[in-house]
This record gives structure tokens, sequence and C-alpha cells, in this order.
């Protein structure tokens, strides 16, 4: 059974208990989410279930079968997607001359594949990079392990910028009104030019030291 099909059965099931379309597709999207069918497919299915339809198969359909998706097509797409994993679906199906949604398809069905985001990351590291974080964490683990007290002779330290006012934020600035009362107004704002370097250390019990970094210096 296909994600097409499955959903349709999750659907039916929801008829069946006498849920809304509503409730129905609210539902549907929190299980399924970038992946839920239609809004109108939804409550076209939705309503063929409710007039007393059992199957959830497609209507079979009259003639010529598609050729869109034959294996040539398949193994052009995926060349050119592996090739380049940022193309569009349009760019794609240009370049192989089929259609959108036959492109759609073989991307989503034949090759089961997805277009997601990037994941952002603090930093990206190289292999030794990697390889040199895991051995400190593992000597650290050690230590932990034959020192119960390990933890707490550990300080460690960090910096951030202060500045001289923070700008409200949109929650901070809101406030109750009745319906004839007018709305409140603020000036615009941007975040203060006058800055300095926080650094503060500390350990398992708070803070040990912090001092403000004078103009024009840096920590090494």
């Amino acid at each position: 059974m296909d994600a097409k099909q499955e959903q349709r059965v999750c659907v039916k099931f929801c008829v069946k208990l006498g849920k809304s379309f509503t409730e129905t597709f609210k539902m549907l999207t929190e299980a399924y989410e970038e992946e839920t069918m239609g809004r109108s497919r939804c409550y076209e299915w939705y309503q063929r279930f409710k007039q007393g339809r059992m199957s959830v198969e497609d209507d079979p359909r009259s003639g010529r079968p598609s050729t869109s998706t034959e294996d040539a097509h398949v193994a052009q797409v995926n060349t050119l997607v592996r090739s380049n994993r940022r193309l569009t679906i349009r760019e794609m199906a240009e370049e192989c001359r089929i259609s959108f949604g036959s492109c759609q398809e073989i991307l989503t069905k034949k090759l089961g594949m997805r277009r997601v985001a990037a994941k952002f990351v603090p930093r990206l590291m190289s292999v030794d990079q990697k390889q040199h974080r895991v051995a400190v964490c593992q000597e650290l683990l050690e230590m932990a392990n034959s020192n119960e007290n390990f933890m707490t002779t550990i300080i460690t330290g960090d910096e951030t910028w202060v500045y001289g006012y923070d700008v409200e934020t949109k929650m901070q600035s809101s406030q109750w009104k009745t319906s004839t009362s007018p709305r409140p107004k603020k000036a615009r704002q941007v975040r203060s030019n006058v800055k300095v370097m926080l650094t503060v250390f500390f350990d398992s019990k708070g803070v040990v030291y912090h001092e403000f970094m004078p103009q024009g210096e840096t920590i090494n």
C-alpha cells in the first residue's frame, strides 16, 4: 500500500468514527505533515466514503497508459537529481521533456525522494576535527568515571556582547485592551550601538569570575 492509499484508509477510518471533515483533515495533517494530500482531494475522498464507498483504490482509467514514468525517464531523472540535488521539479521536467506531475511521481514514488531544507549546525568540521573531538570526549568520560568529584573541578568560560539597551520585544510591549480602546503604538527602535564584551567563567556551583573587556582589546 502506497502513501496515497494509506491516507485514504485514515480518512475512511475517521468517517467511520463520525469525525467531521475539519477534524479529519487536521488529524491527517498532524500525522503526515508536508506529505499530506491536498485539502480539496481529502474532501473529495471524505465525501466518497461518507456516501458508502468502500475501496481506497483509484478508479480504472480508460485510454492509452502513461509512458512518462517508464524506466528511461526514471533513469534520466535519477541521473539529474544525483548530479545536482538542488534542481527543482520544473527544471528536471523541462530537461527530460515530461510533465511536472510525472517528474514529481518519479521522484517521490519511483525514487523514494523528498525535498528537505539543510539543517543548521554550529559549524562544519573536518574529519580530523571530529576525531579530535571524539578523543577529547572519551578522555573526559574516563576521568569522570574514575573520579566522582571530577565535574566539580571543571571551570569553563563564555563570552557575549552586552548592549547599552535591548530593544523591547513584541511580547514585552503587548498589553490588554478593550474592544473600544485604541491599539497602543511605539516607535521603531534598533539595537544599541554601545556594546561591551562580557567574559564569564563558571563551575558547577556558579560564576567564578567575570570581566568587561575594555574597548579595542580581545581575548587570546
